[in-house]
């Protein structure tokens, strides 16, 4: 708030039309010097916080101030109050914010000092019916809306409403010891109230029994029970008179006498199976005749004709627990247990089925090959044993076999052979003894009775297939089988019967040899290879499977590619050529001398000739033997990437050229080695000041880092 008092004439507002605002403004600001403050020099709040520069308006009630920029916004009542009933010294920042600073408590500080619990600034009164209603941490609920705050609050009168309990007992003590159906306190009922009843009525109270304390759902036919038909003597702290759990149905005062009864199957005569605490296993709160138990957590489930009729074939439990035996154990589940009567009568059943005792089966593997539902349909996983069934091998009519014992031979837990054996005695070792292309019974450990299964399949014999590959031979081009390739038969190749081939017959020259005495009338490009010594166990480097007439040489694995004018022909057109391109082989490789090394691959050990004759090849091209240019040709010319001699071209980027009408071996002075040059013994000389080295320092005098060298002359003069 901000309550001015009465200020002097030169504060009062201008009269309406003398002074605009600026002017005022103005003036303000002339006679800022001589204005008094009569707030005190305690009051730092800016003038126009309060009052406007257009008119300095005479003091009233509210002047123009935001006090929501103070730390006390007005609100409610406090909005109409003038600025001096608050602010009753000019010193507006001395003001108190609680409410007991203005307005007096009328309670006399038996409620607290905290006002706003009941009293907003809306007004004293606004409060009074939440005060009623009781809005705090106990709110008045069904018959607690109806009484006066004087039935709770004893000392209302004096102003006390402080230190009352929400426990429900603190006020109804006197009820909850007149209880009598059922009695509280001889049950010692716990003292929380509100586990059964509401704030309506204490009558109609409830218990929530599937909750705690009892966690025991009363559903079904426990429904509708009376409390004291369990709660005997009016216990309710436990179940009849002693502590057991919920879910002991077969306690002496519940359904004991019912589990003693039981006959189908009889309770009492196997407990540890149907033990009285457990009831709740296969029984439910409906009807005790509706049991139900899942055989399945036996870790046997009932399936098949193991079902109760009608889904199965048993009439009752005792059908398979014989003399109330419930104590099975898992040597007791196998089949042969209950069915030794089927088994023994396996030779009589026929057709596909084995005689089980002849064939010395094993009792307690039945389930490998029944199953629940008729022993007669039996079906055996023959997968299992590493050996499917596929194809003719099947059962008929999916495949050719009319039993297992066309295989097992009467025996069928200790088959001697291996299940890809196919040539053994007992199963297709006439075929393998009647095969004639190839015949295996000579053809060694290739054809092996034991390997059948390395050609044959289960379809037919006839259709073998042979993957070559294996062998590290793979048959491609003229090598497959007609119509393919050129072979007719595996004896083509494997003459005589021998398929004991190693890697060193693999070589072509192994069948091929009269191909390869034939080079020398082969013409065209082919060598002679006879007289150029080619290895005879290296074919495949030029020669492919397809046709010999086409065998091709990558020339690039020499380390010499052929480009330019060493391409035999066909080849591209070959632009700035001299002389004659190559042919043929035979152009470089003189007298048929294909061996390592020969030719050379230096230029001028071929080109010789074109070196000396270098002049005669164009006006621009240097006497290389006048010159004494080195005969590593590569310096200048790019060998084979060239695409004639003509065009050669040396960087000579350390010094530039032409260099005063002079010729390499004025500069070079060592014909074998141009990376040696020299400056003064070459030309420099004579008449020059380089004559000697005294005349050369004399032309150097104060030259840094100068020095008398022979070859040092280019470091500064370059050309």
């Amino acid at each position: 708030m901000c309550a001015l008092l009465a200020l002097p004439a030169v504060w009062s507002a201008p009269a309406p039309g003398r002074q605009t605002p600026k002017a005022a403004q103005r003036v303000h600001q002339e006679n800022r010097a001589t204005t008094r403050n009569p707030h005190g020099p305690t009051l730092t709040i800016p003038c126009d916080n309060c009052h406007k520069v257009s008119a300095w308006r005479p003091i009233k009630a509210n002047p123009e101030f935001d006090h929501d920029k103070t730390r006390y916004p007005l609100r409610g009542m406090h909005e109409k109050v003038e600025c001096t009933q608050c602010h009753v010294k000019p010193v507006f920042t001395d003001v108190g914010r609680n409410c007991q600073d203005c307005h007096a408590d009328v309670h006399q500080r038996r409620m607290g000092t905290n006002c706003a619990q009941c009293h907003t600034v809306q007004g004293w009164n606004v409060a009074v019916q939440q005060v009623k209603d009781h809005q705090n941490r106990f709110p008045l609920l069904g018959a607690h809306a109806a009484l006066q705050c004087e039935d709770c609050h004893k000392r209302a009168a004096v102003g006390q409403f402080q230190g009352l309990s929400t426990a429900c007992i603190s006020c109804h003590q006197t009820d909850f010891q007149k209880t009598s159906n059922p009695n509280h306190v001889t049950s010692k009922f716990p003292q929380n109230c509100e586990m059964c009843h509401t704030f309506d009525s204490w009558l109609g109270a409830t218990f929530n029994h599937a909750g705690p304390p009892a966690n025991f759902a009363l559903a079904g036919a426990h429904a509708t029970v009376a409390c004291t038909s369990c709660h005997i003597g009016g216990v309710f702290t436990n179940f009849k008179g002693r502590v057991s759990s919920p879910t002991d149905c077969g306690n002496s005062l519940c359904h004991l006498s019912t589990w003693q009864q039981t006959n189908n199957p009889k309770h009492s005569t196997s407990p540890a199976v149907f033990p009285i605490a457990n009831c709740a296993t296969c029984h439910n709160t409906t009807a005790w005749t509706t049991a139900i138990f899942d055989h399945s957590t036996s870790g046997w489930p009932l399936t098949g004709s193991h079902q109760m009729a009608p889904a199965g074939k048993a009439n009752a439990c005792t059908d398979c627990h014989v003399n109330n035996n419930y104590n099975f154990t898992s040597a007791n589940t196998d089949c042969y247990g209950c069915h030794q009567a089927a088994w023994n009568s396996t030779p009589t059943f026929g057709g596909s089925v084995p005689n089980h005792i002849t064939a010395g089966f094993p009792t307690s593997l039945c389930s490998q090959c029944h199953d629940t539902n008729v022993w007669t349909d039996s079906t055996f996983n023959h997968a299992n044993t590493g050996f499917p069934l596929t194809n003719a091998h099947q059962i008929a009519p999916a495949g050719k076999v009319t039993g297992c014992d066309q295989c097992h031979l009467g025996n069928y837990s200790t088959l001697a052979i291996q299940p890809t054996d196919c040539g053994n005695s007992g199963c297709h070792l006439t075929t393998w003894q009647q095969t004639n292309n190839p015949t295996h019974a000579t053809g060694g450990t290739a054809f092996a009775a034991a390997n059948c299964s390395t050609c044959h399949n289960t379809i037919t014999w006839t259709t073998a297939i042979f993957d070559h590959s294996t062998t590290g031979w793979p048959l491609t081009g003229s090598h497959q089988m007609a119509p393919a390739g050129k072979a007719n038969a595996c004896t083509d190749c494997h003459v005589n019967n021998n398929y004991n081939l190693t890697s060193a017959n693999t070589d072509c020259y192994g069948c091929h040899q009269a191909a390869w005495n034939s080079t020398p009338t082969f013409g065209g490009n082919v060598p002679n290879h006879i007289t150029a010594g080619f290895p005879t166990s290296l074919c495949s480097t030029c020669h492919d499977t397809v046709v010999w007439s086409d065998g091709k040489f990558d020339h690039t694995a020499t380390g010499f590619p052929l480009q330019g004018p060493h391409m035999l022909r066909p080849r591209t057109t070959v632009t700035g050529a001299v002389g004659s391109m190559v042919n043929a082989c035979t152009d470089c490789h003189i007298g048929a001398n294909y061996t390592t090394g020969y030719p050379t691959t230096d230029c001028y050990g071929c080109h010789q000739t074109y070196f000396i004759n270098a002049q005669t090849y164009g006006t621009n091209v240097p006497n290389h033997v006048t010159a004494n240019y080195p005969t590593t040709c590569v310096s200048c010319h790019t060998t084979w990437v060239t695409t004639a001699w003509l065009g050669a071209v040396f960087n000579h980027t350390y010094f530039r050229i032409p260099h005063n009408g002079s010729s390499c071996s004025d500069c070079h002075i060592n014909s074998t080695n141009y990376a040696i040059f020299s400056c003064i013994s070459a030309c420099h000389t004579g008449n020059s000041p380089h004559t000697n080295q005294t005349n050369t320092n004399s032309q150097h005098g104060g030259v840094s880092g100068y020095t008398y060298n022979a070859t040092i002359c280019v470091n500064c003069h370059k050309g």
